[in-house]
């Protein structure tokens, strides 16, 4: 599986990514090139488009056969660092925990929501960072 975001997905597959619709066709054009799923996450706003300033983060789950969105509220502030990294992190240990991947995804998805809600800044001029401790 790969977790890329909306900038990544649009590098990787050379598409503009300014919609819905773009999303679900990055997601195709990422499968094609060998992923068994990928999720593209939406915390990014879309480049273009009326969905800029959307007031949900939404995240497309694509496993070959359907497509699955997980919204969450977008959270105002700048975002945190690691944030894909403890998402991908999140999925890999439900995924080995036996849940499926839908579950793992939305498990995933609300963790790293609720880290991002309370994240802090370390030292006088750090950058955000994720509260793992509150994501669980």
């Amino acid at each position: 599986m790969i977790t890329p975001n909306i900038p990544e997905a649009e590098t990787l597959t050379g598409l503009a990514i300014d919609g819905p619709a773009a999303m679900r066709a990055a997601a195709r054009a990422l499968r094609k090139m060998g992923a068994r799923a990928v999720v593209i996450k939406g915390g990014h706003p879309f480049a273009l488009g009326e969905d800029a300033n959307a007031s949900s983060a939404v995240d497309l789950l694509y496993d070959g056969r359907s497509f699955t969105e997980f919204a969450a509220r977008r959270i105002a502030g700048g975002g945190a660092h690691g944030t894909g990294c403890a998402f991908s992190a999140a999925v890999t240990a439900r995924l080995a925990r036996g849940e499926d991947l839908e579950a793992a995804v939305c498990g995933a998805k609300t963790f790293v929501t609720r880290a991002l809600r309370a994240r802090f800044v370390l030292g006088e001029h750090g950058r955000p960072l994720l509260d793992h401790f509150a994501g669980r």
